[in-house]
């Protein structure tokens, strides 16, 4: 396991702008990462529950950096996604897991799993991630080990 390109891959997400409204944290292993963010009324939608964009986002991002964690040299894009939502969340912390389930050579396919406070599944899904061409190290968050 390439720790540099774990910890490079943890940065780059902190650095993302999009975060700062969510708060997440993030950890990124060997074939997968886990995503938190805490549960806020300023993410419900008027039916009192966490809008279903901030279960997308962090199945989204945990099945993408679990499958980074497999491409050591270009960023990913995710080509497609696919989700379930199964139940609402009102409070705690919403957690995703990722894991990588495929890997050819032009082509990652990952999946998630969001779970409440309680360990009840609220939402799964399931992406696919191809190559985007932009090399990692050209971004700095990534390559910036003072972060």
């Amino acid at each position: 396991m390439d720790e540099a390109h774990l910890r490079g891959l943890e940065r780059l997400y902190r650095a993302a702008p999009v975060n700062r409204l969510y708060a997440p944290e993030i950890a990124v292993g060997d074939g997968t990462a886990e995503i938190s963010v805490p549960v806020s009324p300023d993410l419900f939608h008027g039916g009192g529950a966490l809008h279903g964009s901030v279960a997308f986002k962090l199945l989204d991002d945990a099945s993408f950096f679990a499958a980074s964690s497999k491409v050591r040299d270009e960023l990913l894009l995710t080509a497609s996604f696919h989700v379930h939502f199964l139940r609402p969340v009102r409070e705690g912390r919403l957690t995703a897991t990722g894991r990588v389930v495929s890997r050819a050579r032009k082509l990652v396919v990952a999946e998630a799993v969001a779970v409440d406070d309680r360990g009840r599944e609220v939402a799964r899904g399931s992406g696919t991630f191809l190559p985007s061409g932009l090399r990692l190290t050209d971004l700095a968050p990534y390559r910036d080990t003072s972060a």
